[in-house]
């Protein structure tokens, strides 16, 4: 590799829980490779563990919806100038920016004058909804990195140089829970039916399902008195967890830590979970699962003339087919949801065809010669970086 120094300098962000452990597998792993690289940024907890100052809270980046956001547009925007000031004073020799494209691409757009090169890493969505976004993506960044087979082939036919490095989900650990561990430590009997009840990372997302998975325990509990809900969240959103589910007719284990997680994964006999990348964790560990999902009427209403996708839970997308219910919107109700936890406890068969369509899904997600997924992002940013300082050094 070419550096222009024996020390490269990596400006990295992430703007959410799951960019924050993107980040920090990535960076773990560019300094596996090269052991006197230096990060600065935007990150959580994941990314400062692995030795990033973060610029600011990511906490204030973690924010979705049309009509979400609106409230934080002063705050996001001063955010968006201080981290680009942060990336012209520091001058570094590559930015990577992690999902979060309504933020992130801002970014990339903002220091395009910089003459600093740019990775994109998870391919923003347009392909889903908004396709005509794509035309604005050229000049952005040297690379897309992608986590989705099909990307490849859609943002390449666009002129955008597209690498599928496959999906960071099967570096997850999550298929490597004990449940008997989980159990004992939370003191729950072998009779407690588990259920994983997975609301979003985000704050703002986060409050919609808790209420209707509430009123959904409280119709549970007269056939199914022995379940047993447990919520994994990010610890930004611990708190918010434990007022939202104060009235709750069963008190919820809410777990924060990742290796509790995947714990209670391996003890879980169902999962409602909202759409994205935590189906495919609940797949890779074979929990038997439906999707939910509830946001304001008013973004649901412009959502769904933009979408153009059949299925929004991420298993059934790269499936093509419903294999989990897609319970949304309106169908995101207690008694609807009530009913499906029931059928995927107690429906052996139904669990049993999930968890087969599972594998096949998974297997589609292996990074290029069974390479990790993150040592395959590494080394394609390590290419971006050299080529960079390659064409300075002849210039």
């Amino acid at each position: 590799m070419v550096f222009p120094s024996s020390s490269p300098l990596v400006w990295i962000l992430a703007g959410e829980a799951s960019g924050d452990v993107l980040g920090a597998r990535l960076m773990h792993a560019l300094r596996a490779r090269v052991p006197n690289m230096r990060f600065a940024g935007v990150g959580g907890v994941r990314m400062q563990e692995e030795g990033l100052v973060s610029l600011f809270p990511m906490r204030d980046l973690a924010v979705m919806g049309l009509v979400e956001v609106l409230p934080r547009v002063r705050q996001l925007s001063a955010r968006l100038e201080e981290a680009a000031q942060d990336i012209a004073a520091q001058k570094p020799d590559l930015v990577i920016t992690i999902d979060s494209p309504g933020f992130a691409l801002r970014l990339l757009k903002k220091i395009s004058g910089l003459g600093i090169a740019r990775v994109h890493y998870v391919a923003p969505q347009v392909w889903a909804w908004r396709q005509k976004r794509v035309k604005e993506f050229p000049g952005l960044w040297e690379e897309l990195l992608c986590l989705l087979p099909f990307e490849e082939k859609f943002f390449g036919k666009h002129g955008l140089k597209t690498r599928f490095v496959g999906h960071p989900v099967l570096q997850s650990g999550a298929k490597d829970g004990d449940a008997a561990r989980f159990r004992d430590r939370h003191g729950l009997p072998e009779s407690a039916k588990i259920l994983v009840l997975m609301p979003g990372s985000r704050r703002s997302e986060a409050p919609r399902l808790l209420p209707v998975f509430g009123q959904m325990l409280r119709l549970l509990k007269k056939n199914m008195p022995d379940v047993v809900p447990v919520v994994p969240v990010s610890p930004v959103v611990a708190s918010v967890v434990e007022r939202a589910t104060q009235d709750w007719p069963v008190k919820p284990v809410i777990v924060t830590d990742i290796h509790d997680k995947h714990d209670a994964f391996a003890a879980a006999g169902a999962a409602l979970t909202k759409s994205g990348t935590s189906t495919l964790e609940l797949a890779l560990a074979g929990v038997p699962m439906a999707v939910t999902y509830r946001v304001n009427p008013i973004t649901a209403f412009f959502a769904r003339r933009l979408i153009k996708v059949p299925f929004v839970a991420m298993v059934n997308l790269l499936a093509g087919r419903a294999i989990v219910p897609e319970l949304l919107q309106e169908q995101c109700r207690a008694d609807v949801l009530a009913r499906e936890v029931q059928i995927l406890f107690e429906d052996k068969e139904v669990a049993q065809t999930q968890k087969q369509a599972f594998a096949t899904v998974l297997h589609g997600l292996e990074g290029p010669q069974g390479q990790l997924p993150a040592d395959a992002a590494a080394e394609a940013v390590l290419e971006v970086l050299n080529r960079k300082n390659t064409a300075k050094t002849l210039g």
